[in-house]
C-alpha cells in the first residue's frame, strides 16, 4: 500500500512502456470478489461468473487509459457500464440456445434489473470492506479489531476501546491513518 497521494485509479492511468504491474495487482485484488459477488447475486453459476471477471477485467485493462475522470460521473458508473455489457454478452450467447426469443428476452430482463439497482448499494460497501481487508497487516492486531467494531460494526471509539484494551486515542488515530489512506487509494473510485 503506497501513502502517496496518487490514488489507485491515477497510477493505472499512466500512460508508458510499462503499466505499474503494482497497481494492477492492487486494483484486481479489490475489483475481482466485487464483481464476482455481483456477478453471482444476479445469478450466475461460479464458472460463469468468473468468466465475467476475466472479462471485465481484460476490458477495463484495455480501456482504462480512455477513461477520463469527470467529478460529475463516476468511475462506479463507468465499470458498472463495462460490467453489464458483458454480463448482457453472456445473456446474449446463452439465450441463442434457449427456447424461443421471447421467453430468453423475459429471462433477461429481470436480471439485468435486479443488477442495476443493487450495483450502486453493494459497490462502496464492497470497495472499501475489500480496501480495508488488504491494509489490515499494516496495524496491529488489536488496533485493527477496534477499528472493525468502530467502522464495520457501528460501535463508539470508548466502546470499542473499552472491549478490546486500546486507547480511545490510539483508535482516533489509526481511524484519521486508515481514512487518509482509503481516500488516497481509492480516490477517483467511489
Amino acid at each position: 500500500m503506497t501513502t502517496t497521494s496518487e490514488s489507485l485509479l491515477f497510477r493505472l492511468q499512466q500512460v508508458g512502456e510499462t503499466p505499474d504491474e503494482t497497481a494492477w495487482r492492487r486494483f484486481v485484488s479489490i475489483y475481482t470478489p466485487l464483481i464476482f459477488y455481483w456477478a453471482r447475486k444476479v445469478g450466475l453459476r461460479q464458472t460463469e461468473a468468473s468468466d465475467l471477471v476475466q472479462d471485465v477485467l481484460t476490458q477495463v485493462f484495455q480501456k482504462l487509459p480512455e477513461f477520463k475522470y469527470d467529478s460529475s460521473r463516476s468511475f462506479r458508473g463507468w465499470l458498472r457500464t463495462v460490467t453489464l455489457n458483458r454480463y448482457r454478452e453472456i445473456h446474449r450467447r446463452k439465450s441463442s440456445r434457449l427456447a424461443t426469443a421471447t421467453d430468453s428476452m423475459l429471462e433477461n430482463l429481470a436480471p439485468v434489473s435486479f443488477a442495476e439497482s443493487t450495483w450502486d448499494i453493494d459497490y462502496a460497501r464492497l470497495l472499501v470492506a475489500r480496501a480495508m481487508e488488504l491494509m489490515q497487516d499494516d496495524f496491529a492486531p488489536g488496533t485493527w479489531d477496534a477499528l472493525k467494531l468502530v467502522m464495520s460494526g457501528g460501535q463508539s471509539v470508548d466502546a470499542a476501546a473499552e472491549q478490546t484494551g486500546v486507547s480511545a486515542w490510539t483508535i482516533y488515530s489509526a481511524r484519521a491513518r486508515l481514512m487518509k489512506r482509503l481516500r488516497a487509494e481509492l480516490g477517483g473510485l467511489l
